[in-house]
């Protein structure tokens, strides 16, 4: 995905100087939406989030959504997508994950009108979008032109705290299928960012689990999928009982990220947990 052209965004902070955001992943919808993903229907547990993310909507001033949006590729997946995501009223800034199809993805986002810029800037804050997509395989890697990106942003705003997001997870989960699936060329991104003393955390997706790492004074942040969730700690495939959720995000003024995983009801959606895969 080219990225250089496309102007920074600009998001102007609340008047205690917070920046407050939703992180919406995961989504995997098909063009049908009767379709189900082992057990559990994508647009509904999707639906079902939106609704209850609707409550922070008032107060936030954008959705980030990291990635496999779509399980099958179709425009109509990504329209229904754009479809639920506009019901929050707030700008929706997105990457792409292993499961997208960026060729139909761009072009059906640039038709709904949602936000191009992968650099977010505002009065204490700049956020970073990373594309980690390998087309046609599982795992991550990021192209020499996004560590570029990555390292002009972060050159450019020295004095603004950032948070940095991208689809895979860059530090092992302690799941072994999940972490064959990383992002692989994760030691140069940390060597890349531990030399900028403002990045304060990394957003991702991917893993359909809630994380919360620190290392070398970085916060790493996984997030819940709207649809089904993979079991922590598991050798092999495997699916949890949790509920669909999201992440809400404060990044306030000094530095310091409040952050909070919330999920709809559980047992609201149930995955077939005899699935060996997907």
């Amino acid at each position: 995905m080219k990225v250089m052209s496309i102007q920074a965004a600009k998001l102007r902070s609340d008047q205690q100087g917070c920046l407050q955001l939703l992180q919406i992943t995961d989504t995997h919808l098909f063009s049908d939406r009767n379709k189900d993903l082992l057990g559990i229907k994508p647009a509904e547990s999707y639906e079902a989030v939106i609704k209850h993310a609707a409550r922070y909507s008032s107060k936030c001033q954008a959705v980030l959504s990291t990635g496999d949006l779509s399980q099958d590729h179709s425009q109509q997946s990504y329209l229904d997508f754009t479809k639920q995501i506009k019901t929050l009223n707030l700008p929706c800034y997105w990457l792409p994950g292993n499961h997208d199809m960026q060729s139909v993805m761009l072009p059906s986002f640039l038709q709904e009108g949602l936000a191009q810029s992968k650099q977010i800037v505002s009065d204490f804050w700049q956020i970073i979008l990373l594309d980690s997509q390998v087309e046609g395989a599982p795992h991550g890697f990021l192209t020499e032109q996004q560590l570029n990106f990555l390292q002009q942003a972060l050159s450019d705003h020295p004095d603004k705290h950032t948070l940095i997001c991208v689809h895979h997870h860059v530090l092992p989960v302690k799941s072994a299928w999940l972490d064959q699936h990383i992002l692989k060329n994760n030691q140069q991104f940390l060597e890349l960012i531990k030399l900028h003393k403002n990045v304060r955390a990394v957003l991702s997706g991917h893993v359909h689990q809630a994380g919360d790492i620190e290392f070398n004074q970085v916060r790493f942040l996984t997030s819940p999928s709207t649809c089904l969730q993979f079991k922590p700690n598991s050798e092999d495939f495997d699916v949890d009982d949790s509920a669909p959720g999201y992440r809400y995000l404060a990044l306030h003024k000094n530095g310091t990220l409040m952050t909070k995983v919330e999920r709809i009801a559980h047992g609201a959606f149930s995955p077939n947990k005899e699935a060996t895969g997907y």
